[in-house]
């Protein structure tokens, strides 16, 4: 009889068993899952596997001549389990899409899709829930997606110079929470920096808009360019359900010479975006003030010296939460 045996991470005396079954079928350990399910067959060898990193549930994995023993089915409502017990309610998965039959029968519904991955939810509506409430303006409609960890005087720039470009502007500021800059007050600097601006709405990005959610790397080892094939996924999302939705006709981004990431990221967005409808403008950097610059001082107690980089509602909240301290950083 098949057993399961749960786990924070896969136990040494298996891990190569792990590893291998990952690779039979395509997928790789990207090794920061909060939970995993192993299930063992009654030979005590692993024929299924899957994790969950907080609302994500990744690495679902079945041994090619187990598939037809019901041993995914048993691996996904264990980490929907896991997940409801952790307070994660809202679910996130991946798979490619010839595999779409077998996750709907589980309760998840399509999102977006590649030639390389589909992206599913189990929430009928979830999407479409999170679209309608946000704002709807008329007129010629341009978005930024920004974390703003923290919100600097380059960030006003870059929405001063789209908002003058466009009849409304939509600012999404990213919904992950940051170890230096929770979500929520990255949220609220943004606003209170963007006041004076009657054309620019502040918005959240939930899960929608890169995040764990849109960024499945463990899914990606065969891919050619697996840097290529996230972004494709993400810009993906933006274009074919969220820019329709609102209208939206251009995507405004802010030049990046220094971290490779959002360098690679931007140059995939100026060569898709546009051949499915949406115009990219990158913008210089301004100054070339860097949110790394200001969390490097900051975390080096030196508070003062951000203050010509920011504005006046980001350094009052600096002042406040570092006031010089580098261990309060």
């Amino acid at each position: 009889m098949s057993y399961l045996l749960p786990c924070t991470a896969p136990p040494a005396y298996c891990l190569d068993a792990y590893h291998a079954l990952l690779a039979t079928c395509g997928l790789s350990d990207e090794g920061d899952a909060d939970y995993t399910a192993l299930l063992f067959d009654d030979n005590d060898e692993l024929c299924a596997c899957g994790s969950l990193r907080g609302n994500v549930l990744k690495q679902i994995a079945v041994l090619p001549r187990s598939e037809q023993q019901g041993y995914c089915a048993e691996i996904v409502t264990e980490l929907v389990r896991a997940a409801f017990k952790q307070g994660e309610t809202h679910l996130f998965l991946y798979t490619k899409p010839m595999h779409r039959g077998l996750f709907s029968s589980f309760g998840f519904f399509p999102i977006v899709e590649t030639s390389q991955m589909l992206m599913m939810e189990n929430r009928r509506h979830g999407l479409d829930d999170f679209l309608a409430a946000l704002p709807h303006p008329d007129g010629t409609v341009g978005a930024i997606v920004c974390n703003c960890n923290p919100f600097t005087l380059g960030h006003r720039a870059l929405i001063e110079h789209a908002a003058a470009r466009c009849d409304a502007l939509l600012v999404f500021v990213l919904s992950e929470d940051c170890a230096l800059f929770p979500a929520r007050d990255r949220y609220a600097l943004v606003r209170a920096g963007t006041a004076e601006f009657a054309n620019v709405s502040v918005v959240q990005s939930s899960d929608y808009l890169i995040s764990r959610a849109t960024f499945p790397a463990y899914f990606l080892k065969d891919s050619a360019d697996p840097e290529q094939a996230r972004c494709d996924l993400d810009l993906y999302l933006f274009a074919k359900r969220i820019a329709p939705a609102l209208n939206i006709r251009s995507r405004f981004v802010g030049e990046e010479p220094f971290d490779a990431v959002t360098r690679h990221y931007n140059e995939r967005m100026k060569q898709l975006l546009p051949l499915l409808g949406i115009q990219v403008e990158e913008i210089p950097r301004w100054k070339n003030i860097s949110a790394s610059q200001v969390r490097r001082l900051l975390q080096e107690g030196r508070v003062q010296e951000t203050q010509p980089l920011l504005p006046a509602t980001t350094y009052e909240y600096c002042e406040h939460h570092f006031g010089g301290n580098a261990d309060r950083a």
